[in-house]
C-alpha cells in the first residue's frame, strides 16, 4: 500500500530530508524542548473553556481544564499524559488539544506533566503518573467528575505512561479507569520492529529520536524489563476497555497494532485504527491536518460516551 502524506504533512517531510534528516540526538536536550514547544502552534486555535487551573504535588504538575458549566451533575474525566520521548513536551506543548477536547467531550480534562529525562530517570516519570493519577481519582468529585467515567490517555511516551499506570493500579488492586485511549504509544524501547527499520529515518519524528529519548529515561534499565517495554509484558488480562490510533507513517506504528493483538489474546476488549496518510505527532497537527481535527473529534465523542 502506497498512500500519499496528507499535503501539509508532505510537506514538512520534504523539507525535513531536504535539510539532510537533521539527527535529534545531535542536540542539546534544552534545543529538543525548544523545538517541541515551538512546533505547538501547528495544533491550531487556542480554544477558550470555562476554567484552567493548575498545581504541583511533590513532583509531578497538574493543569486541569474544566467546561463551561451546564447542568450535567457529574462529567468524564480525562487524565492525559503528554508526549516528548520522555526528555520534552510540557503543558504547552499540548495546551491547544487538551482544550478541544475539553470543549467537545464537555469532561475534566487533567493534564499531567511528570519529571523528563536525562534529568531523571526510570522509575521517575513512571513513578510520577502514577501518584498524580491516585490523587486525581481520589479527588475527581470535588469538581462534580463522575468516578466511574474517567480514562487514562496520552501520546506517545505519554501512551507508554498511561498504560504502565493502568497496569500498576491493576496489580495493586485498586479502581482501574473506564478506558484506556493511547495515541502512537511507544511500547518497545528494542525498537525492532519492520516499522522501525522502514520509517525510521525520513518522518521527522525518527528511530534516532525515539529511541535515543527511551535511552536517556531508562538509564541502566534492560530495555526488555516489562516497564520499559510493556508490548512484552507477561500479563494483560483485566485491563479496561483500551482504543489504540497508529499512524501509517510512524516507526511506533508495528508495536501499536501488535500490541492490539496482545490485548485481545489477554481478553480485553479493544479497538484499533490505522490513519492513512500521516506520520507520529499527527494528533498534534490539527491546524493542518483534517486526520488529525477528525481523531480530536472521534475521541471526544469516546470520553462522552464514558
Amino acid at each position: 500500500m502506497d498512500t500519499q502524506l496528507e499535503p501539509a504533512i508532505a510537506a514538512m517531510v520534504a523539507d525535513f530530508i531536504a535539510a539532510g534528516r537533521p539527527r535529534a540526538s545531535s542536540l542539546s536536550w534544552q534545543a529538543r524542548r525548544e523545538g517541541y514547544l515551538a512546533s505547538a502552534v501547528l495544533g491550531g486555535k487556542r480554544e477558550e473553556v470555562g476554567a484552567v487551573e493548575e498545581w504541583q504535588h511533590g513532583h509531578y504538575s497538574i493543569r486541569l481544564y474544566q467546561p463551561a458549566p451546564t447542568s450535567s451533575a457529574s462529567r468524564p474525566a480525562l487524565i492525559y499524559f503528554h508526549g516528548g520521548c520522555f526528555v520534552s513536551g510540557e503543558f504547552d506543548t499540548h495546551d491547544r488539544q487538551m482544550r478541544m477536547l475539553c470543549n467537545r467531550a464537555e469532561a475534566l480534562v487533567f493534564a499531567v506533566h511528570t519529571r523528563l529525562a536525562p534529568e531523571h530517570t526510570y522509575p521517575a516519570a513512571h513513578d510520577d503518573a502514577l501518584a498524580a493519577t491516585l490523587a486525581i481519582m481520589a479527588d475527581v468529585e470535588k469538581w462534580h467528575g463522575d468516578p466511574a467515567r474517567i480514562a487514562l490517555a496520552g501520546d506517545s511516551a505519554g501512551g507508554h505512561l498511561a498504560l504502565i499506570t493502568t497496569l500498576r493500579l491493576k496489580e495493586r488492586g485498586a479502581p482501574l479507569p473506564a478506558a484506556q485511549l493511547l495515541i502512537y504509544p511507544m511500547l518497545d524501547a528494542t525498537g525492532g520492529s519492520d516499522s522501525y527499520r522502514q520509517l525510521g529515518d525520513d518522518y521527522l519524528i525518527t528511530r534516532d529520536m525515539l529511541l535515543s529519548g527511551f535511552h536517556a529515561y531508562l538509564g541502566e534499565q534492560p530495555v526488555t524489563h516489562p516497564e520499559a517495554s510493556p508490548l512484552h509484558h507477561p500479563d494483560l488480562s483485566g485491563l479496561p476497555p483500551t482504543h489504540i490510533v497508529t499512524a501509517e507513517y510512524d516507526p511506533l506504528r508495528d508495536e501499536g497494532e501488535a500490541f492490539y493483538s496482545k490485548l485481545l489474546q489477554a481478553g480485553v476488549t479493544a479497538t484499533c485504527q490505522r490513519q492513512l496518510g500521516v506520520i507520529h505527532g499527527f494528533f498534534q497537527l490539527a491546524g493542518v491536518s483534517p486526520a488529525a481535527r477528525q481523531l480530536i473529534e472521534q475521541l471526544s465523542l469516546l470520553i462522552r460516551r464514558l
